[in-house]
């Protein structure tokens, strides 16, 4: 039984427990629940076998998934009828489960968060695949591209970028804001202090769809759309800044 507890604890600390099978080389034989709960007495070493079983299980079923809050959330989702913009019930986080990217990303698409571009020669290719962003991708960048032109797409990402990482720091400090009026237990004017909550809400709400229309704007390529997204975009920032 010591020989059992040290491997099996070992492999349960070493997330190695799912499909475990006999030490003796020759037997595939597969210990039980039952046989585990009955060797390893450790409840912390139990816990984490209990969460190893769990994961497990989550992998193994193809309609349920994790909540992506980078914050940390445990709560299990069904993906069936859960599509773009899909919110946890637990925490609120707003998922997108069309694609493997962690937060809901419009007004941008799945494929544009999947498109990476070379600053110095202007390769395109799918950050999760790594293979070069083909006609299948929907577009295509070529490398043997004139220097003018390379250098004219690095300027015109950086003038996004900069954009882009300044609204999800302004999203941060409207998260941060919200936290600290939340910790506050006696406001003389309850109705200010509801205010400033949903205002808040409202902000973060705003600069995510402002950050991720920096990532749409800088891959559209229709000047007609991008004329008419620009300036939505431009009275939406307007009224953002007010608030």
């Amino acid at each position: 039984q010591p020989c059992w507890n040290e491997y099996l604890t070992t492999r349960i600390e070493q997330n190695m427990i799912v499909n475990c099978t006999c030490p003796i080389s020759e037997c595939r034989a597969q210990p039980t629940t039952a046989f585990i709960f009955s060797i390893v007495s450790s409840a912390e070493i139990i816990a984490k076998y209990e969460k190893a079983l769990l994961r497990g299980y989550v992998e193994c079923c193809s309609n349920l998934t994790w909540c992506t809050n980078p914050q940390g959330c445990d709560q299990i989702l069904l993906k069936d009828g859960l599509g773009y913009g899909a919110a946890c019930s637990k925490c609120s986080w707003i998922s997108c489960f069309n694609c493997s990217f962690p937060e809901a990303h419009y007004p941008a698409s799945c494929s544009h968060m999947s498109h990476m571009t070379c600053a110095k020669c202007n390769h395109g290719f799918c950050w999760r695949c790594l293979k070069p962003w083909s006609p299948a991708h929907k577009d295509y960048y070529n490398c043997s591209a004139m220097v003018s032109k390379a250098a004219w797409q690095e300027k015109r990402f950086h003038y996004y970028n900069e954009r882009c990482t300044f609204h999800h720091h302004a999203r941060e400090f409207a998260m941060s804001l919200r936290n600290q009026v939340s910790s506050i237990h006696e406001m003389p004017n309850i109705r200010a202090l509801s205010f400033v909550l949903n205002a808040c809400k409202v902000l973060e709400q705003a600069r995510k769809v402002l950050a991720y229309s920096c990532v749409y704007s800088y891959y559209n390529q229709d000047t007609e759309s991008m004329d008419i997204l620009e300036q939505q975009t431009e009275s939406l920032e307007l009224h953002t800044n007010a608030l």
